[in-house]
């Protein structure tokens, strides 16, 4: 996909499986079943971890960098994690793209499943010639997470980039690059960001865990995950209405099932319009 100056690829960097209960909330079983997928004997439902790569003939923009293949066994065996058919790496090599060849990569927020591909093996950025950006505010929070989010935040996983000088603080919404905002959201963790591309006549949202399946395009739909679910409805009723209106492409970074669509009303409330296949 083109927008603006951009070509605009989405990858599959690997697998894993998120408790159904837990990805939907109060939602019933029964309805989050049928409007995403049915869980397994673990009660786990297949979870995507998908990365846009945004490029131009100068820059090379990579939002979010999905888990680690380094996780400790404990934790790859309770999450499922899976990198039999998808790696980062070798997603972006699949578009021409090297490690080397990425200038800037995007924080939505930094839980592991979103940050966990930025570090390699060894502790060294996997992306040693980019600058590293996430919110000010966010990163402080990372520094001191509540009890009940403090196990999504993994240290190892970001601080080198810090310690190294290599991650921009951001203060607030705005342009990151021309026709790149960033949206600053408060419901899943603390000033985790959206990431907007426009050129005037079409826009591309990754409301990151906003939105995280298509099924959470229902205002009710939300994680039990989010750290204040009021919060969430209150942003979802605030941007929908835009998303619809505008006709912007949503990016769903973890439905193992569909990539993007635009969003319509329908006589049942909001569904799907146009689905969009953006994964290589």
């Amino acid at each position: 996909m083109n927008i603006g100056p951009y070509k605009i690829d989405l990858l599959e960097t690997g697998r894993f499986g998120l408790d159904g209960g837990a990805m939907f909330g109060v939602v019933p079983k029964p309805l989050w079943e049928r409007a995403y997928a049915e869980a397994d004997a673990k009660n786990r439902i297949p979870m995507a971890a998908k990365v846009l790569c945004i490029r131009t003939d100068n820059r090379c923009i990579v939002v979010d960098t999905g888990n680690s293949q380094h996780m400790p066994e404990k934790l790859a065996t309770i999450y499922g994690m899976d990198f039999a058919r998808y790696t980062l790496e070798a997603s972006l090599q699949s578009i021409g793209v090297r490690p080397q060849d990425v200038t800037d990569v995007i924080f939505t927020h930094l839980h592991f499943d979103h940050a966990g591909g930025a570090i390699l093996h060894d502790g060294s950025p996997r992306f040693a010639a980019a600058k590293h950006y996430v919110q000010r505010e966010h990163y402080a929070w990372a520094q001191h997470p509540s009890e009940k989010d403090r196990a999504s935040f993994m240290k190892e996983m970001y601080e080198p980039l810090f310690n190294e000088g290599r991650m921009e603080l951001l203060d607030g919404p705005g342009e990151l690059f021309p026709g790149i905002n960033v949206i600053p959201l408060y419901g899943h963790t603390a000033a985790m960001q959206a990431v907007n591309i426009t050129d005037g006549a079409t826009s591309l949202l990754y409301p990151a865990d906003l939105i995280p399946t298509a099924a959470h395009i229902h205002v009710p739909y939300v994680m039990g995950y989010d750290n204040h679910p009021l919060t969430t409805i209150e942003e979802k009723k605030r941007l929908l209405p835009q998303i619809v209106d505008e006709q912007w492409i949503v990016v769903f970074e973890h439905d193992a099932r569909t990539d993007a669509a635009t969003i319509r009303r329908g006589e049942k409330g909001l569904e799907l319009d146009t689905l969009h296949n953006l994964s290589q």
